[in-house]
């Protein structure tokens, strides 16, 4: 379309507000977001679908439009704090993007009382010259309330977190224990040691785990069982409790609190392989040689009975030694965590065989207090029980793929694509501008990032270089087109182990089960997929798919049904993603603005156009020095190096450098954390002195001494910072202004391989 078209045609998408005011129609079509001036919001809210015109580009071919049609409003509640300013009632909303108060009629507050976070109903939109109207819906309670951020998070991001009453009367019905006629056409497990390991605070079990050594062919190897919780026994298609698990798709974590996906008596009672109990399971039976291949493997239903409930610190200390306390409790069971171990150490040979991608990231555990404030933020350490557990359920994962691909059924894989062009493009310029001799293939295997993770390892650059790897990679989602898991260098690749806690593992033992009794599984009518699932299926639409000869054949009407269903589960396990960041973010907000004005060393873990994110050594939280706070002179982005440099000095902040900061600025509704550079590096300066002189000889200490000046200066007057680009970041890292250079800003989180992958 030329240009002249393009400003005559109309697109229509959803307004995506921004707190400054302005906001963008993200085009269904894929197309570059349209900018809309805030002249243009005081009609329109954030979450609305509209239809919208190009009216300009900016001078670096930006679209700025207008909007011509409202096609329908969001129906989407408003929570925020309800205020009295002059006699009139409003709610300011908690999520800035919407960018207008609401005002509130006398008689529309219901029992709330001022400062008190309420939910709103909209019953008049906004127009030009007048403010949106509503009625108080719900009151959530004072902001200082222990779990509010729980609440709002749930409400804000559509969490669904009450389950409906035929769903709650269905659990009630089920039975406390397993019965007798349970047990038929299962094979009993019960004298098997099988044991479950987790974390501390885990309450619902997913999965046991037992091995033996075993004669595979001719040479040793080992039997692994993985028996899963037989969640599909309780949970049958279409009834009340499988409508609201669907609808949730998986259960969501957050400090303190889990919206669980399963009623409570089915995820920490009937399903949940507990101690001493009798529990229903399904089983991986695995035979894996010494090089860590499966040989065979095959499924069936059983019942079990947990020998032991092992803590990853508990199994952790008994492999470091046997003869220790922790041995000599659990003297009968050590044998089996041995051969676990040896088994553990097949498999990871084996990984390392295949080039799977494994870089060690640093996990965080908020730790609260019984009011529900964060008391301390602690690394979560991977030790060999954590590893062993990973290994285990991989090999159970792999051969679910392997068994529904084999029997031609259709059913969910979890695919995790290489990386896509744009990611490479920007990787190998990178990698060539840190002077990495390796590079990344235009159709790159895993291995090749594992070798460069591996030659780059001791360098001081290290953790930036890895960093970078990681972030080129794409999301893994769950779809019926088995595609492989890139980052685990699997063929085909799914999930089986956690069908208490994520819907796609249901699905897959339900599709298990029907291949089992040579039946076909057939999905229910699905629900209308929601606004997730269209953001998710639009983002995946746009990615440029390599050119093929081969005609395209169209889904048949089963496929396209698990297409949805892969959507739905890939885009809610991103919504439970979301909505426990902004709840850690909030919580360390709260944290830190008891540090305000003190000084921490810390590392730059990002680097933008605008500023550094910078995460605190000590206490493990992010925040932004804004470009304005890095002193005196114009820094240009290089974007391949990763790097803010000073024209004058030649002074470089770029990921990995060390700084020295002081908290400057909370702001507990936007999640944001301001930091002041206050010092850095002194390899930093030195470096940068080298670099202008040429050598390191006289006069570099006169320059050291101003570009240590320049660092903590502000910016000068005569360079203003542009209007609304306030030194402020989101603590997710999705930093105020990104948008408007057509990207998201969005920070990578350190995720728990064993829920994820």
């Amino acid at each position: 379309m030329n240009e002249k078209n393009s400003l005559l045609a109309e697109f229509e998408g959803i307004v995506s507000g921004h707190r400054d005011g302005h906001g963008f129609v993200i085009r269904d079509d894929g197309q570059p977001d349209i900018y809309l001036p805030s002249n243009e919001m005081r009609a329109v809210l954030h979450k609305d679908r509209v239809k919208a015109r190009i009216v300009r580009l900016d001078r670096k071919g930006r679209p700025e439009g207008r909007v011509t049609e409202i096609i329908e409003r969001s129906d989407a509640p408003i929570i925020g704090r309800l205020l009295q300013e002059s006699g009139v009632w409003l709610v300011a909303p908690e999520d800035k993007r919407y960018g207008q108060d609401v005002l509130i009629p006398k008689g529309a507050t219901g029992s709330a009382k001022a400062g008190q976070v309420v939910v709103v109903e909209l019953t008049e939109p906004p127009a030009l010259y007048g403010q949106p109207v509503g009625r108080v819906k719900e009151v959530l309670g004072e902001i200082d309330d222990p779990g509010m951020e729980i609440e709002i998070a749930v409400r804000k991001y559509g969490v669904p977190h009450q389950f409906s009453e035929a769903a709650m009367a269905e659990a009630r019905a089920l039975p406390d224990k397993v019965r007798p006629t349970d047990l038929r056409q299962r094979v009993d497990l019960r004298d098997v040691a099988l044991v479950t390991i987790d974390g501390e605070d885990a309450r619902d079990f997913d999965d046991a785990v037992y091995c033996e050594p075993a004669r595979v062919g001719r040479a040793k190897g080992w039997r692994l069982l993985v028996a899963i919780a037989d969640v599909s026994h309780y949970v049958k298609t279409g009834a009340p409790i499988d409508v609201d698990a669907y609808d949730r798709a998986t259960s969501v974590y957050f400090p303190r609190r889990v919206i669980p996906m399963l009623p409570e008596k089915l995820s920490n009672g009937l399903c949940s392989l507990n101690p001493d109990v009798d529990r229903l399971c399904m089983v991986c039976d695995m035979l894996i040689n010494a090089k860590g291949e499966i040989h065979a493997y095959q499924f069936y239903p059983a019942v079990m009975h947990s020998h032991a409930r092992f803590t990853y610190t508990e199994v952790a200390a008994i492999l470091q030694n046997t003869r220790g306390p922790e041995a000599q409790n659990r003297k009968p069971l050590v044998p089996h965590l041995l051969n676990l171990h040896d088994v553990y150490r097949a498999l990871l040979a084996a990984r390392q065989k295949r080039g799977a991608v494994d870089f060690e990231t640093v996990e965080t555990q908020i730790v609260c207090d019984e009011s529900g404030r964060i008391d301390k933020i602690v690394p979560r350490t991977r030790n060999d029980a954590h590893k062993l557990i990973e290994e285990a359920m991989l090999a159970a994962n792999v051969c679910s793929a392997d068994f529904i691909g084999q029997s031609k059924h259709a059913g969910l894989f979890r695919v995790h694509e290489g990386p896509t062009p744009e990611k490479l493009e920007t990787l190998r310029n990178y990698l060539k501008s840190m002077g990495v001799s390796q590079t990344v293939s235009e159709r790159p295997h895993p291995s090749e990032f594992q070798q460069i993770a591996s030659a780059t390892k001791d360098r001081p650059d290290a953790q930036q270089i890895h960093t970078m790897l990681l972030r080129s990679m794409s999301q893994a989602i769950y779809t019926p087109m088995n595609e492989g898991h890139f980052g685990l260098a699997f063929e085909a690749y799914t999930h089986f182990t956690s069908p208490i806690r994520r819907y796609p593992d249901l699905l897959v033992h339900r599709v298990i089960k029907a291949i089992l009794l040579k039946q076909r599984y057939q999905l229910p009518a699905l629900p209308t997929p929601g606004e997730a699932h269209a953001k998710l299926s639009k983002r995946l639409a746009s990615r440029a798919k390599a050119p093929t000869q081969q005609p395209v054949k169209k889904p048949s009407g089963e496929v396209l049904a698990w297409q949805a269903a892969g959507l739905h589960c890939s885009a809610n396990e991103r919504r439970a993603d979301e909505a426990s960041r902004d709840v850690e973010a909030w919580l360390k907000c709260k944290y830190m603005r008891e540090h305000l004005g003190e000084e921490f060393s810390g590392v730059v873990t990002a680097v933008t156009s605008f500023g550094l994110f910078v995460t605190l050594d000590a206490m493990y939280v992010e925040g932004l020095i804004h470009i304005t706070e890095l002193g005196g002179e114009y820094f240009r982005f290089d974007e391949a190096r990763q790097e803010l440099r000073g024209e004058r000095t030649g002074i470089r902040y770029s990921l990995g450098t060390r700084v020295q900061v002081q908290v400057s600025r909370v702001d507990l509704d936007g999640r944001r954390i301001d930091f002041r550079l206050v010092g850095g590096d002194e390899d930093v300066l030195l470096r940068a002195m080298r670099d202008k002189s040429g050598h390191g000889g006289a006069g570099q200490d006169e320059r050291g001494k101003a570009a240590r000046h320049d660092a903590g200066a502000r910016r000068s007057p005569g360079k203003k910072a542009p209007k609304g680009a306030g030194p402020s970041a989101t603590v997710s890292g999705v930093a105020p202004g990104q948008k408007a250079a057509g990207k998201k800003a969005a920070r990578p989180s350190a995720k728990s391989r064993r829920s994820r992958r």
